[in-house]
């Protein structure tokens, strides 16, 4: 007897032991790109080394270095993300009920009776008087999982987990990308308003030149329009400056849960743009798809996607369960605890879908298309990361090379300017040459402020092509 059970049990163990639909492999990833291939020739230039998680530090702001650190814990964005993770990893604890025996208890008072023409008075009284009735006992429940389907069902549970903690990452780098680019761009508009400001100086200052020389009749009523117009057309770029500057102060409050205005006190004292070191370090083009937050989500799309295949498929086989009860019945309170009044019942019960309408072959396919399009958008995700990742690089080198010939044209406006006014006290030139002297240079000096925040911020879109940011939060993430 015991020999023949044996390849019974066997045939069960390896019931057990499959799973139907197709088991998840990891895409292989694009083709690497070179990278220094776009690294040019540029005074900042990139490294094949270890990517630096608080890409930010690299900057040498501690200002900035405080605003990521704060915006990280109070990000309004981060914590709906938080919320979405909480909720898939319950969503999972709940589905892995389904893969442990289910036990249940209950207890029952009734007060009872029959009628006389039933088929059944467990009270003997052929349904003329009323009866107590105590009913209690444990249950059990547990589905065998021979074709799988609560393993490929959990191994969905598990993959969302994972879009979800990669969105929550996706949604950090995302954020410290935009702190960041909003920090840079503010100091930019002080350096800016900055530069209005002393070119305004040197308006009024030759307004004062222009009025003298009148006054000794060596200028002309024209000259001092002239003047007065070039001082009133600077001061109106100061409005618009000072205007960007509250927009960005409120935009870096916002991006902290804070309320309109309430960093103005913190950020309105003025400070250089931060510019980047000499080496940056951006990791290697082999470990891109291990490090972007939405390549890692795409793919545990496309896991989950894969996964739930084999949940629609072991939907056309037998599902087997194994029930169980243990309990007690009586018809006095005295007797409930005697053996006598024990109930059991134990076996196996089997549910076998016959006719579904098609519903099962229409999931099955909607499952398989699904993950088709899990599969694309996988692809998808990586290519455009590559493209990212390359147009960065390039903008980096070009924008550095860009504000090296800004620098070289401000620094010899500056000269020009100088020269001008030192020709027009001399009377050698009119002051319509300061006018356009000073309007170029105001028009240079602006465009290197520019450059310079281009620079920066184009550092900051390089990191955050790389997916750099998140993996200084992973022990946060993890204990959520």
């Amino acid at each position: 007897m015991t020999a023949a059970r044996t390849p019974l049990l066997l045939a069960l163990l390896a019931l057990g032991a499959c799973s139907v639909g197709p088991d998840f492999q990891r895409p292989q990833d694009a083709d690497a790109v070179d990278w220094s291939a776009q690294r040019g020739d540029a005074p900042s230039r990139t490294l094949d080394a270890p990517l630096e998680a608080q890409w930010w530090t690299l900057l040498g702001d501690a200002q900035l270095d405080d605003l990521q650190r704060r915006v990280a814990a109070a990000n309004l964005d981060l914590r709906e993300a938080d919320a979405r993770l909480q909720q898939s990893r319950a969503i999972r604890q709940a589905l892995g009920g389904d893969a442990v025996p289910n036990v249940g208890a209950d207890l029952g008072y009734q007060r009872k009776r029959n009628s006389q023409v039933g088929l059944n008075d467990p009270s003997g009284k052929a349904g003329k008087d009323s009866f107590n009735q105590l009913d209690g006992g444990v249950g059990l429940s547990w589905e065998l999982d021979f074709w799988g389907r609560v393993r490929r069902e959990l191994e969905a549970a598990d993959a969302n987990v994972r879009v979800s903690e990669e969105s929550r990452r996706d949604v950090l780098v995302s954020v410290l990308a935009e702190t960041a680019r909003n920090y840079l761009q503010l100091r930019a508009e002080q350096d800016l308003e900055a530069i209005i400001r002393g070119n305004l100086e040197i308006a009024r200052r030759s307004l004062e030149l222009t009025r003298l020389r009148r006054a000794d009749g060596v200028a002309t009523e024209l000259d001092v329009a002239e003047a007065l117009t070039q001082v009133a057309s600077i001061e109106a770029r100061l409005p618009d400056s000072q205007k960007r500057q509250a927009r960005l102060i409120n935009a870096l409050g916002y991006l902290l849960g804070e309320a309109p205005g309430a960093l103005q006190a913190e950020l309105a004292q003025a400070r250089p743009v931060p510019q980047p070191p000499r080496g940056v370090p951006v990791g290697l083009p082999s470990e891109l798809a291990q490090r972007r937050p939405d390549i890692r989500r795409a793919e545990a799309a496309l896991h989950a996607a894969t996964a739930s295949i084999g949940v629609a498929k072991a939907d056309f086989y037998p599902r087997i369960s194994l029930n169980g009860n243990l309990g007690f019945q009586a018809l006095q309170l005295s007797n409930f605890g005697d053996w006598n009044s024990r109930t059991f019942g134990i076996g196996p019960s089997l549910s076998l879908p016959i006719f579904e309408g098609g519903r099962l072959k229409g999931m099955l396919a909607l499952r398989e298309a699904q993950q088709q399009e899990a599969a694309l958008a996988y692809r998808r995700t990586v290519l455009n990361a590559w493209r990212e990742v390359d147009d960065a690089l390039t903008d980096y080198a070009a924008d550095q090379r860009r504000l090296a010939s800004l620098d070289t044209a401000a620094e010899h406006g500056r000269t020009a300017l100088a020269n001008a006014r030192e020709q027009y006290k001399a009377g050698a030139v009119d002051f319509l040459n300061v006018l356009s002297a000073q309007r170029e240079l105001l028009a240079t000096e602006e465009q290197q402020v520019r450059g310079r925040e281009a620079v920066a911020t184009t550092l900051v879109l390089l990191y955050r092509s790389l997916g750099g940011g998140w993996q200084q939060d992973r022990e946060t993430a993890q204990n959520l």
